[in-house]
């Protein structure tokens, strides 16, 4: 069984898209129609913006969810997926692929998130960090051992944890977690906490967004970010987007559910190769391949 999963925040570059839009007539139309959505010239920035432009939030999360779903929309023929997931900003990419929301619906609700989350940064100065080398458990315990706001963000893949919270609690849980024998605890050049209660704001301001938004039967399962576990019901899956803001991402739970439940092949759809090294790690030999021209 076929497994297509899409990226998130992180795996922008410069130049992203325009080999796309230069050479496929669909692209550019589809390109076209999001600048006209967003009311900016998106694709300027993606085709020749520096890597600082790129990591605007309003620009990094509309802009990776572009590339990735118009690299969907064009290879839909050749690449059918019987099960989707996305990394986080990825969840939306992945039910435009399985056709519970429409090109347009997602992104907007992609800028909609961006912009929330830019906000809920600005209220609540913040930060992540990633912890390698430390089992997900010890990383919780320590987490949880914390008086300030400082929680497991990202499951990534065994030994790959991310934390997210406030800057003195996450560097205080960092200082532990290499006294516990983690080989890195690294601070992230993010804008915030991510995946924390301190996204609440974004939360409630995009629950209204997702609400509003007519959500279709899928062709196919989702594993969705907070469960690590198939829907295919449309109330179900607003739910648990909305939850996203501020509950971990499941990545090594997802993965290692699609493979339990038949996945064989790996199809990463979008920038950057990050999902495919990740899926490796967990998976181990199954079958990985990036569509990301």
């Amino acid at each position: 069984m076929k497994a297509c999963i899409f990226p998130g925040q992180g795996s922008q570059f410069s130049g992203m898209g325009k080999d796309l839009y230069e050479s496929a007539p669909k692209a550019k139309d589809l390109f076209e129609k999001a600048n006209k959505i967003l009311g900016f010239r998106i694709t300027d920035v993606m085709f020749n913006g520096t890597e600082e432009d790129l990591k605007q939030t309003r620009v990094t999360q509309p802009a990776i969810f572009l590339h990735s779903v118009i690299l969907a929309i064009l290879n839909s023929d050749t690449v059918k997926p019987d099960m989707v997931a996305g990394h986080s900003l990825g969840e939306f990419s992945a039910l435009v692929a399985n056709r519970t929301l429409s090109f347009e619906d997602g992104l907007r609700l992609v800028s909609k998130r961006a912009e929330a989350m830019q906000k809920a940064c600005e209220i609540n100065p913040s930060t992540m960090a990633a912890i390698l080398g430390l089992e997900d458990e010890k990383v919780v315990q320590i987490c949880k051992s914390i008086k300030g706001v400082v929680v497991p963000a990202n499951f990534n893949c065994p030994g790959q944890l991310v934390i997210s919270g406030t800057h003195e609690a996450v560097n205080e849980a960092c200082e532990k977690l290499k006294e516990a024998g983690a080989k890195r605890a690294l601070l992230l050049p993010v804008g915030g906490a991510f995946h924390s209660p301190l996204m609440e704001p974004a939360r409630k301001e995009l629950a209204e967004a997702i609400n509003d938004t007519e959500f279709n039967t899928p062709t196919c399962a989702v594993y969705q970010n907070v469960k690590a576990q198939p829907v295919e019901n449309p109330d179900i899956i607003k739910i648990n987007l909305i939850a996203q803001l501020t509950a971990p991402v499941l990545w090594t739970q997802t993965i290692k559910a699609m493979v339990d439940n038949g996945a064989t092949q790996f199809v990463e759809i979008g920038p950057g190769k990050v999902l495919t090294g990740l899926v490796k790690k967990i998976a181990g030999i199954v079958s990985v391949e990036t569509t990301n021209i």
